[in-house]
């Protein structure tokens, strides 16, 4: 499992372009399409940073998020005002809750951050469980094309404003695991403070994440290629995933 301790600070400075509101919007109408109604109680599993989790209780549901990162937890904490949310430091393999939701929402591709398919099916097996009947797991993934193509052996910079990030990858096709390792520049007022730290990733193919959620008794609803559970291209670069416990 990853850490995230050195770019927990910067993290959301780096997803600036992500636009959560939009997001939400989609995992709402997956809600609609799938359940037909609602949930009440929602999970956001691998929560970080706790984005997502306040757009959904700002909705008006009732959030736990779930994150092995007590740094990107303390940040989730931090941005806390008046939301009633309960944050749980639990690894999203084999975590527990007090008692059933109606929904798992898992973004940003956490399950890439799963480094071999036994911990894939542990993952959904423990989701499975803390389900309601006939509720829905909605997750994404980084895609093979992305990984092959897009991450590869590339380098990359991300900047924002007092934040800079160099990025290299090393892709190996053979595991299907790429190492990213960043170095970021902070500038404190002062000067810039220097992280280092390595992140790594797991490439899984449809075929692999359909068997895994049928073993752990989920029905795939489908994979899509955006928020909008549109139908994902040969060039797709992350693939959002419907599933509904049965």
């Amino acid at each position: 499992m990853n850490g995230y301790g050195a770019i927990s600070r910067v993290y959301d400075r780096l997803n600036a372009d992500i636009d959560y509101a939009a997001w939400a919007d989609g995992v709402e109408n997956a809600f609609l399409k799938i359940m037909g109604k609602k949930p009440e109680l929602v999970l956001d599993l691998a929560c970080g940073t706790g984005r997502m989790t306040f757009e959904l209780a700002h909705r008006g549901y009732d959030m736990t998020g779930i994150d092995l990162s007590t740094d990107m937890l303390m940040q989730a904490r931090d941005r806390q005002k008046d939301e009633n949310i309960l944050w749980l430091n639990q690894d999203m393999r084999s975590f527990e809750l007090y008692g059933s939701v109606g929904a798992v929402v898992c973004c940003l591709d956490a399950v890439n951050c799963l480094m071999n398919i036994k911990d894939v099916e542990r993952c959904f097996a423990t989701v499975h469980n803390y389900l309601d009947p006939g509720g829905v797991f909605l997750f994404d993934v980084n895609t093979p094309y992305k990984f092959e193509n897009i991450f590869a052996d590339n380098a990359y910079i991300l900047e924002d404003e007092g934040v800079y990030c160099g990025w290299q990858n090393y892709y190996d096709e053979k595991t299907g695991v790429c190492d990213f390792y960043l170095t970021v520049f902070e500038d404190d007022g002062e000067g810039y403070i220097r992280y280092d730290e390595t992140q790594r990733e797991k490439k899984y193919s449809e075929r692999q994440l359909s068997d895994a959620l049928e073993r752990a008794g989920f029905e795939v609803v489908g994979f899509f290629g955006g928020y909008d559970m549109s139908v994902p291209k040969k060039d797709t670069e992350r693939w959002y995933i419907a599933a509904k416990k049965v």
